[in-house]
């Protein structure tokens, strides 16, 4: 298992096919790290859609989304289901943010958050504007997730020294 970047180190690029939903409209496309830069990022990982947990950490960051716009940022929310999985998940509750699946783990490898039995860890890694990792939470359990406002503190932290 590949150990996951401390901050500072540079995020390898990866592309993902996920979608948005907007106006009633699944918006399908591959999302690349790398047409971010320039951007805070969020990339939140997380177990399954349509999971107590996971349910609620997606509904609070979508229901919190404009405290990232505010930021400049963008939230990605990453797990090992289909896009189609991620369409009927993001209907059901009106998810705002892009939801990518990473379905062969490869991304959630090579961050070392792969993990036997459920797919991959709850982590939340917030990469800097020029593509480093500023800052990142992997839990243990998964059966809490790093709020809204932690993750907002970190992305002023961010914005304060010009990352």
């Amino acid at each position: 298992m590949a150990s996951t970047p401390t901050p500072g180190q540079a995020v390898a690029d990866f592309s993902l096919p996920g979608g948005v939903l907007s106006n009633d409209v699944f918006e399908r496309r591959d999302f690349v790290l790398s047409e971010r830069r320039g951007h805070p990022l969020v990339l939140a990982f997380y177990p399954g859609d349509d999971t107590s947990v996971c349910t609620k950490q997606l509904c609070s960051y979508s229901s919190g989304l404009e405290t990232f716009t505010d930021c400049d940022a963008e939230v990605w929310a990453i797990s090992p289901q289909s896009v189609d999985s991620h369409e009927e998940f993001a209907r059901k509750y009106g998810l705002r943010m892009p939801l990518l699946a990473d379905t062969d783990r490869s991304v959630a490898r090579a961050l070392g958050i792969a993990a036997p039995g459920i797919g991959l860890r709850r982590a939340v890694f917030l990469i800097a504007p020029d593509g480093t990792l500023h800052w990142k939470h992997v839990a243990l359990l998964g059966a809490t997730f790093q709020s809204t406002e932690t993750l907002a503190r970190q992305l002023a932290g961010l914005n304060a020294t010009g990352g």
